[in-house]
């Protein structure tokens, strides 16, 4: 009889153990499989020396906020989304790099998706196209430029990382090309005599001009206008892309972009000059 107790506690027992490593195998393989939770939050990367695309001017309370036409689009893509914005501002030649070390969801600072870019980033659909490229002179000097061949052994400045440098370069003849992290430096050096000139997107050279008494821009032709797109990492590894997308979409078809330009424009001259956080 003790015989047949104990052999009946130790089946008892291992049942018992078989059933705790089968239970335990089956959690662990829930807990695997579960999808990590989705953020709530859709962190934003640009570069707000750019007006009026993306910049900073004093609210109400005299605190400075994010404005522009970027900006905008991006509050309408975390609406759309169901995401709350954070907005991170950085040199625009460091934006696509902190996009790849995942310090960003996305990047939107008139942006255009060039085959050098689409090498580290993928891009959506197009949101807006700009004027073309522009080149802002000094006011006293504008008659002197009258064509891309006026600028020969001058001084000529784009924004670092930029396709205006490439503009500088390959089509201004003999231009000697002065490259600078900050849109507002550019300016500054160009008023004060330093360098010949800008060149710069149409709406930002035209923003420049519209504020400034001694500037102008040169009734230079510097070709087409290429369209601008929101950065997301490169293979889209959390998915944000087809959101992006619907939303510009939505924002296309109700002319939302349209409103984001007058609002933009109607705080063009309360802007202030910031460097990169």
């Amino acid at each position: 009889m003790k015989k047949y107790v104990s052999l009946l506690l130790a089946l008892v027992m291992v049942f018992a153990l078989t059933a705790c490593g089968s239970s335990s195998s089956s959690n662990a393989g829930s807990a695997a499989a579960e999808p990590a939770a989705e953020s709530e939050t859709l962190v934003f990367g640009t570069s707000a020396d750019y007006a009026p695309f993306e910049f900073m001017y004093p609210d109400e309370n005299g605190d400075l906020v994010y404005g522009g036409v970027d900006v905008s689009v991006a509050q309408y893509i975390a609406d759309y989304t169901g995401k709350e914005l954070q907005i991170e501002n950085m040199g625009f030649d460091y934006l696509l790099a902190s996009l790849q070390k995942g310090d960003f969801d996305m990047v939107i600072a008139a942006m255009e998706a060039t085959d050098e870019r689409l090498e580290s980033a993928d891009f959506s659909d197009p949101y807006y196209t700009d004027y073309p490229p522009m080149v802002l002179v000094r006011a006293a000097d504008a008659d002197k430029f009258t064509s891309t061949d006026s600028f020969d052994g001058l001084s000529v400045g784009a924004q670092t990382a930029t396709t205006k440098e490439g503009i500088v370069n390959e089509d201004l003849t003999g231009a000697q090309l002065v490259s600078l992290q900050n849109v507002n430096d550019l300016v500054n050096q160009l008023v004060n005599g330093k360098i010949d000139a800008v060149v710069l997107d149409g709406a930002v050279a035209m923003q420049f001009a519209a504020t400034n008494d001694e500037l102008v821009v040169a009734d230079v032709d510097l070709g087409e206008a290429y369209p601008y797109c929101v950065a997301v990492a490169k293979g889209d590894p959390k998915g944000l892309l087809p959101g992006i997308n619907a939303a510009i979409a939505d924002m296309i078809a109700n002319d939302k972009v349209t409103e984001f330009v007058e609002l933009a424009d109607s705080l063009g001259d309360v802007a202030v000059e910031v460097s990169a956080d």
